[in-house]
């Protein structure tokens, strides 16, 4: 493990030629981030946030406008062999030739990055990705949790110490969103820095150790998962009552009060203003008896939205 960021971005900017007229986009605006060696790292954003871009400058599909990167040490402009050779991406399109089998297509990847034949790892790769029996079927022929897994090893074979993954689990079942994770949590185990973009934030709470989110180019937040989680401000407790409600309670500690069903509600509150037993003692008060209290910590997704929201383009 090293204290030197796997990735290091400083004031990167990207913005696109114009299609006509005009100064064209500003994708990136400035972002500077470092991404720790060894952890596995969440990038989130909304759609257009500038994710992607920043994921194809560091594939090298994408030239930056301004700014400085470095991928384990080698910056990309100056050392840009190397750079490529410390990073395995794995897009979020599954794409392959359809006549090459899993073991073909790792070595034709290896190939690619000039690694001599004694020296690859195509069967280790596919027994690491569980697709050891599946080594001379045709790729066509897989499915489509088997062709994800083939991607992983595909971008794993020149052995680089940080992988990317770009939306991996995207329209796939829940059992083999599993196994993914399964998957990657074990490389990461092994010292593979893991860099993980997703919409699933409730996957992003529980995987990563740190998260930087991006909204319109810009970074607007990078930190530890719980203390990112714990800037939530707001917190949920539900009700449920002796009688059917007829008028919801109302008092100045809540933020909002709304019925979930005929005897119960849900009551948000600002946790730095007030706490549970004033919210129980202000519905007592106005004459309500309460059967069942359960609360509701914020989570990853409420921070997100509430950022986002609060984010707007310059």
């Amino acid at each position: 493990m090293t204290d030197t960021p796997a990735i290091q971005i400083r004031d990167l900017v990207k913005r696109y030629a114009p299609a006509g007229s005009g100064e064209g986009k500003l994708a990136l605006k400035g972002v500077s981030l470092d991404i720790p060696a060894g952890k596995i790292f969440g990038l989130l954003g909304p759609n257009g946030a500038g994710k992607s871009t920043m994921i194809n400058i560091l594939s090298g599909m994408v030239r930056k406008t301004s700014g400085s990167v470095s991928i384990w040490g080698f910056d990309i402009d100056r050392d840009q062999r190397n750079a490529k050779r410390s990073i395995g991406i794995v897009p979020q399109e599954i794409v392959f030739d359809p006549f090459f089998t899993p073991f073909e297509v790792l070595e034709n990847q290896a190939g690619l990055y000039g690694i001599a034949r004694h020296l690859r790892r195509s069967e280790e790769l596919l027994r690491a990705v569980h697709l050891a029996d599946k080594r001379d079927a045709y790729a066509r022929a897989l499915s489509g949790g088997m062709k994800r897994r083939l991607l992983i090893a595909k971008a794993l074979v020149h052995q680089p110490p940080v992988l990317v993954l770009d939306e991996p689990t995207a329209g796939v079942d829940v059992e083999l969103r599993r196994q993914l994770w399964e998957l990657v949590t074990e490389m990461n185990r092994e010292g593979v820095t893991v860099v993980l973009t997703t919409h699933y934030l409730e996957e992003a709470e529980e995987l990563c150790d740190r998260i930087a989110i991006i909204n319109h180019g810009t970074c607007i937040a990078n930190k530890p998962t719980r203390e990112l989680v714990g800037m939530a401000r707001e917190k949920v407790v539900e009700l449920t009552l002796d009688r059917d409600l007829g008028q919801l309670p109302v008092d100045a500690a809540f933020i909002k009060s709304e019925k979930t069903g005929e005897r119960t509600i849900a009551i948000t509150y600002n946790k730095d203003v007030s706490n549970a037993g004033q919210v129980l003692a202000a519905v007592q008060a106005q004459g309500f008896t309460i059967v069942d209290v359960t609360t509701r910590e914020a989570d990853l997704e409420d921070v997100f939205v509430s950022l986002t929201s609060e984010a707007r383009p310059a």
